[in-house]
């Protein structure tokens, strides 16, 4: 397992990726390769750790958007019925140095690359991290550092019968959990033939869990636990 905190030198590799830390000459240097890209920097600290986990999955290839759009098997769904189904989500993986006063970013990347797409109108949409998901019964098995599970659960408060086959979320609201697998929780409350409210849900998947140092925390950026009003269509 690559994800988790080090101090000192270290070396963690998994098929194409390098994650190390190491004393040269004094200095400690961190370097990560990852599909034939690399990147280095020197860490001067006395007490800090560097952190590795899952991170919000829009950053790559560089800051474009906050939302994360999931396109998946239609599903029509009876006038309140609930049902809880599991997607798969892109993966970004995080490296931050953190001390008892501070914690800052070092490196974002992914062994995959990415795609974006308009969500809405051209004047009023917003653009999106684009992934497709097939819709899994039971937890299905992921490809590591690539892609994570999440469990959706998704409520019909309509009175009519609804046909769905995306979701769009505000990443900043995303509570991303890692163990055996990468995991995150969230959820849709269907309004209308066309609207949906999402959001996530802090909790992991499964005991044992740990929870993702979350990227906005690092920034410093306020984030503010909202949700997202789906206006642009469910399909």
């Amino acid at each position: 397992m690559m994800f988790g905190r080090y101090r000192g030198s270290f070396r963690r590799e998994c098929g194409d990726i390098l994650v190390e830390a190491e004393s040269v000459d004094g200095l400690l240097t961190y370097r990560r390769r990852c599909e034939g890209q690399t990147f280095e920097r020197i860490l001067v600290s006395k007490t800090g750790e560097v952190v590795i986990n899952p991170v919000e999955p829009v950053n790559l290839p560089k800051d474009i958007t906050d939302f994360l759009q999931i396109e998946f098997s239609p599903m029509i769904i009876e006038p309140g019925a609930s049902r809880t189904v599991y997607l798969k989500f892109p993966i970004e993986i995080g490296v931050l140095v953190e001390c008892a006063r501070d914690i800052e970013v070092v490196d974002v990347f992914a062994p995959d690359s990415q795609k974006y797409t308009l969500y809405g109108s051209p004047t009023n949409g917003v653009i999106t991290r684009y992934y497709e998901s097939t819709v899994y019964p039971e937890v299905p098995l992921v490809e590591p550092f690539r892609e994570g599970v999440m469990e959706f659960s998704i409520q019909n408060a309509y009175r009519e019968w609804v046909e769905v086959s995306r979701v769009v979320f505000e990443s900043t609201d995303m509570k991303i959990y890692y163990g055996d697998f990468v995991a995150a929780t969230a959820k849709m409350k269907i309004l209308t033939k066309t609207m949906a409210e999402t959001d996530f849900v802090d909790a992991p998947l499964r005991p044992g869990m740990v929870k993702s140092v979350e990227l906005y925390t690092a920034r410093k950026i306020p984030a503010i636990d909202r949700g997202y009003l789906m206006e642009w269509g469910l399909s």
